[in-house]
């Protein structure tokens, strides 16, 4: 069964997207305190790449390795969000869907770490 809500097409589907992007960004913001954290840590850091002397390969992947842990913290803010939808109950498919998504954003923050090193110390 097709999603009703799905039949914007052209700049209409564009426009559409990008409101519902943007309230995506500004509820991350509102209500997870993980992402504000980040965020914080991606105003400091992405100028810092630009402004240091290295490469400009090495600037595209301090800055590439920061907006992934931006992505991956959405992406786990909104597995949380749809588990915690279905269900408050504690359950061992929800703690490993939860568990899983956090995971990958303490990944994500090590890829951080290794790149920055690697490119300012390696």
């Amino acid at each position: 069964m097709e999603n009703p809500h799905k039949g914007k097409t052209g700049l209409t589907r564009i426009k559409n997207a990008f409101s519902y992007s943007m309230t995506g960004l500004c509820s991350a913001t509102h209500h997870e305190e993980a992402f504000r954290q980040e965020l914080i840590l991606a105003i400091i850091l992405i100028p810092t790449a630009l402004f240091i002397d290295v490469s400009a390969i090495s600037k595209a992947l301090m800055v590439a390795s920061v907006l992934l842990v931006l992505i991956v913290e959405l992406l786990n803010s909104a597995i949380e969000a749809t588990v915690d939808h279905t269900s408050l109950e504690q359950h061992p498919l929800a703690k490993r869907a939860k568990d899983i998504g956090s995971a990958a954003v303490l990944l994500s923050l090590l890829n951080v770490t290794a790149v920055w090193l690697l490119i300012l110390f390696g």
